[in-house]
């Protein structure tokens, strides 16, 4: 099996949010591990937070399990039920179709960091709890269906 070089990896803040959603993710940069393991039926990212940073907007997924495994610092884990402060070794996984909208947010003042893994589904489906936006393979809408003026990272 071989070894991945996270840091060898490309690092990337890129976001296809519409503005201003994507303010809050600007201090959020990610490394895709999938590609690098030749994985073609997953996905993976090593994610770094800044402080201040979130790791998305409060979001879910009709059809993607997600999975999530804290390795460094602390960030706070934002759900409908509440908050939770996450430390590494702490595991989070979320259901696909569960609409229980979350994200990470740090509020530290150092980096934190964690692996996020999903089924890879880019045909997949979901919404955002907080914002009048929904998502498809297509781009990002708003609730009632009218497109964002953006493309959805790929």
């Amino acid at each position: 099996m071989p070894k991945i070089d996270v840091e060898a990896l490309p690092q990337s803040n890129r976001t296809g949010y519409p503005p201003p959603f994507d303010e809050p993710v600007a201090g959020r940069w990610w490394r895709r591990l999938a590609p690098a393991g030749g994985l073609t039926e997953m996905g993976a990212s090593h994610v770094v937070l800044k402080p201040g940073a979130w790791s998305s907007q409060r979001h879910w997924h009709d059809n993607e399990d997600e999975l999530l495994v804290m390795l460094t610092g602390e960030a706070v884990l934002v759900e409908d039920d509440g908050r939770t402060t996450l430390k590494p070794g702490d595991v989070c996984a979320w259901p696909k179709g569960v609409t229980n909208g979350h994200h990470l947010i740090n509020e530290s003042d150092a980096d934190c960091s964690f692996i996020a893994i999903g089924a890879g589904n880019q045909k997949g489906t979901g919404a955002y709890s907080d914002i009048d936006m929904k998502f498809d393979d297509e781009g990002y809408f708003h609730k009632d269906g009218v497109p964002y003026p953006t493309e959805r990272m790929k």
